[in-house]
């Protein structure tokens, strides 16, 4: 089997990036890596994409009580933590919300690319596409949006309900890295919906590095945010 073969190739780095290469496939692949520098640049080109994604999920700090617990369990002896100490530490919000946030990526990842995990074979796979995931200002996964690259319209999914008062609307927007901010669309207070795009992905969000979401009143100009952004996260594509 050749293995530098492109296609087979670019497979196996991303699975090797993802961490679902195990076994013999794992130790032929990284016996490639010391042999073949191109498979270590292709490797590296899929850490970093998947790197992007990751960053858009903030970072969270365990709570002193599970350190505490992972060095009763680990350093003494005999002596271990409570049954109910182990479950404070493991319930804690903080600790929760970054399995949440880290199952959540997994589950973006695995949908839009299933055949990392030969979920279905590469004539079943889905279409190269954008992805968005964004954050609340207090570290909440807030909003999932895909677009297939070539389509003319965007799914978003609410993933924590939003609060929007009587009168007003919440409004998803496209941040390109040079230029004005532009409207993608209104997004509902929960659940999901599908939004219409004025032009394929490819062509409208080839150059956002970000999206936003604001509060604004309904019916305001459509041009520019009315108001900061309570939610944002990375823009990223998938192929």
């Amino acid at each position: 089997m050749n293995l530098l073969q492109p296609e087979r190739l670019d497979r196996l780095a991303r699975e090797y990036a993802l961490g679902t290469l195990h076994g013999a496939a794992r130790r032929r692949f990284e016996r490639l890596l010391r042999e073949a520098p191109l498979t270590m640049r292709v490797v590296a080109h899929w850490q970093q994409r998947l790197g992007v994604l990751a960053s858009s999920v903030p970072a969270v700090q365990p709570r002193e009580l599970v350190w505490q617990g992972l060095q009763q369990r680990l350093f003494a002896g005999p002596r271990r933590a409570s049954v109910w100490q182990h479950l404070q530490g493991l319930l804690a919000p903080r600790v929760l919300g970054g399995v949440l946030a880290g199952v959540l990526m997994a589950a973006v990842v695995l949908r839009l690319q299933p055949q990392w995990l030969d979920l279905e074979t590469r004539a079943e796979a889905l279409p190269q596409s954008y992805v968005g995931l964004l954050v609340s200002d207090s570290g909440q996964a807030t909003l999932l949006a895909s677009s297939r690259r070539h389509g003319r319209t965007i799914t978003v999914k609410v993933l924590q309900p939003i609060d929007v008062p009587p009168g007003q609307v919440a409004r998803l927007w496209a941040l390109p890295r040079d230029g004005a901010p532009f409207l993608v669309g209104e997004v509902p207070a929960k659940g999901s919906a599908t939004l219409p795009l004025t032009d394929s992905a490819e062509k409208l969000f080839f150059t956002v590095a970000r999206l936003g979401l604001t509060i604004e009143p309904a019916g305001g100009d459509p041009r520019a945010p009315a108001g900061p952004f309570f939610a944002s996260g990375h823009c990223v594509k998938l192929w």
